[in-house]
């Protein structure tokens, strides 16, 4: 890690090839102490964090029971049959992490002396601002550090990583062992509850000053004043609203069984109130977007998105890709030219319920086997293109069935589908490949880094381990029984909900739905793989398919993880280099 922060170091001085951070670009070999003279490098400093914040769709799902790949040189593939070592780590967050934490600890180490503006007002509240963001986004970039290393050691005691809170010059010792579990945890809320202090809910422009937040009360004369350091240019940056979501994110990981342990004090209460925060800012229940379920598609929604504004469905998001086709080229299948990448098990498929809200395997379930598409979570048909879905700007018909002879057919092809589905969630069905310019036609599209709905999902499982199915947590008045009603009658276009209200009273049944909600809700996504692993359960549910021309579902790939693979490793290279590291149990 040494090695590569000073790299990371020496590439902050140079700012080759970052000149679309810098106006006017930085000359070379600038010294750190420069941005106290110099705002804009200064800031920089700080935006440059925002390139190592993990993507979204990375598609993890490869290595879960939700879908596989045709590619079959993919590492999550890999690392799902077996191949995942302390050296071979395709979820390695560690330089990525603690080089992000390194630019934001000098940030911090100097922003109260930079001089950002000539106004004291503009000044003052640019420094409140930048030190808000670095804090957040500190505690972010140590959550992911936390959830993709933390773990027990073979004593048994439950670690963090190493907690860097100054930065660490050439002379510094980098030999630091893991901070406690805990420690992390308390480490993270301190960085985003700073950032909550500092940071006003959302960036946004006011028309006079008695808008201006109460918190900025008495620091400007001039509301133009307050939107030159806080309004609507700042959109997509580090807020308040963000900083909570963290806090929801991090108080659920640890609340897991994965983490439950004498020296673990953060409880499922924790990370409901958390989750209840953010939920007040949009109102509680009433705020749940109607049209969330298919955010990637809303196409005049996505269209009119501009300026840093969010769909109701989006807290937070990367910015808007123009004219883009990356997902469709990738994912679409291929008699529509694309490389049909994710394919969805049916063990997904089988999770999506009929569309009364039982399971399939309900005896109330209108399901048929010879049908099996029918009747079904209309999620399930926006989400997955299975055998006779209609994708694409021709609604072309997709026959996925060995027998079909097409070229969409199971394995007919390299880029065919393994399992007898292709995902449609992510993409846009507007997307089209021109045979006669022979290049694709793209839209605009963004990747979501948080969206409202995991927030609902977050309260529901935390507030139903607290206080069970209809218990509120002190700063909410809804119930995960009420949070999933709303859910599933948004998803299934129903008033009613007869097997939500027959399990209503019991909080293992109410845990086993809520866990599937968000495993449909969140599908495809990255969320899965942390799912299983924060719950302890089964990772090595073979992957299945389904051959719609003989009707029978086959195994496709196995699912090859220990049980200490609830955990990550820390990286083999440091383990080797720093004998204080200690290493999570059965990587060793």
């Amino acid at each position: 890690m040494k090695r590569y922060i000073l790299f990371l170091l020496v590439s902050l001085f140079i700012m080759s090839g970052c000149e679309d951070l810098f106006e006017p670009a930085i000359e070379n070999f600038k010294d750190l102490d420069l941005m106290y003279s110099d705002p804009i490098y200064a800031q920089g400093v700080l935006t440059t964090t925002y390139r190592f914040l993990p993507n979204t769709y990375n598609n993890i799902e490869y290595a879960t029971d939700d879908a596989v790949t045709n590619d079959r040189e993919n590492s999550y593939l890999e690392m799902a049959t077996g191949a995942w070592t302390a050296t071979e780590n395709p979820v390695n967050m560690w330089v990525d992490g603690y080089g992000a934490i390194q630019y934001l600890n000098t940030f911090l180490e100097r922003v109260d002396n930079v001089d950002w503006a000539d106004d004291p007002e503009a000044a003052e509240l640019f420094n409140i601002r930048m030190k808000g963001e670095a804090y957040g986004l500190r505690g972010v970039f140590l959550y992911y550090l936390l959830r993709n290393h933390g773990g027990f050691s073979g004593s048994g005691e439950l670690l963090g990583v190493p907690i860097l809170t100054e930065f660490q010059d050439a002379n510094a010792d980098f030999n630091l062992p893991r901070s406690s579990f805990q420690a992390c945890v308390d480490q993270i809320i301190s960085d985003l509850d700073s950032a909550i202090l500092l940071l006003p809910v959302e960036y946004k422009s006011v028309a006079s000053l008695d808008q201006v937040p109460e918190k900025y009360n008495g620091m400007v004369s001039l509301s133009s004043t307050y939107n030159r350091a806080m309004g609507d240019l700042f959109k997509q940056l580090m807020d308040g609203q963000i900083a909570m979501a963290y806090r929801s994110k991090v108080a659920l990981l640890a609340a897991s069984p994965a983490f439950d342990d004498a020296s673990n004090t953060t409880s499922w209460e924790d990370a409901a109130m958390y989750a209840a925060d953010v939920l007040e800012q949009i109102g509680g229940l009433s705020g749940l977007a109607p049209n969330g379920v298919t955010y990637f598609a809303n196409t005049d929604e996505l269209d009119a998105v501009a300026e840093g504004n969010n769909p109701a469905e989006i807290l937070w998001r990367n910015n808007i890709a123009s004219l883009t086709s990356d997902q469709e080229e990738e994912n679409f299948p291929p008699s529509l030219f694309g490389e049909g990448r994710m394919n969805p098990t049916q063990n997904l498929v089988d999770a999506f319920p009929d569309s009364n809200g039982y399971p399939i395997t309900s005896a109330s379930s209108t399901f048929d086997p010879e049908n099996p598409y029918a009747g079904r979570d209309p999620r399930l048909s926006h989400f997955i293109v299975y055998n006779g879905s209609t994708v694409g700007v021709n609604n072309t018909e997709i026959l996925t069935g060995s027998a079909s002879g097409t070229d969409d057919a199971i394995n007919f092809r390299e880029t065919s589908t393994r399992t007898g589905y292709y995902m449609k969630k992510r993409m846009r069905m507007d997307v089209n490949y021109d045979n006669a310019g022979g290049s694709w036609q793209g839209k605009n599209n963004y990747t979501p880094r948080i969206r409202y709905t995991e927030m609902f999902l977050n309260y529901a499982e935390a507030a139903n381990e607290a206080y069970g199915p209809t218990g509120s947590a002190p700063n909410a008045s809804y119930s995960a029984v009420d949070v999933i009603r709303a859910i599933r009658e948004r998803a299934l276009g129903i008033t009613s909900d007869p097997y939500l209200d027959e399990i209503s009273g019991d909080q293992d049944l109410m845990r086993e739905l809520i866990r599937n909600e968000r495993r449909l809700e969140l599908c495809f996504e990255g969320f899965r793989f942390w799912d299983l692993r924060r719950w302890k359960v089964d990772l090595t549910e073979t992957a299945k398919g389904y051959d719609a021309s003989t009707g029978e579902v086959f195994d496709v790939e196995p699912r090859s993880f220990s049980d200490y693979k609830n955990y990550g490793p820390i990286p083999y290279s440091e383990i080797l280099k720093y004998n204080n590291l200690v290493q999570n149990r059965g990587w060793e």
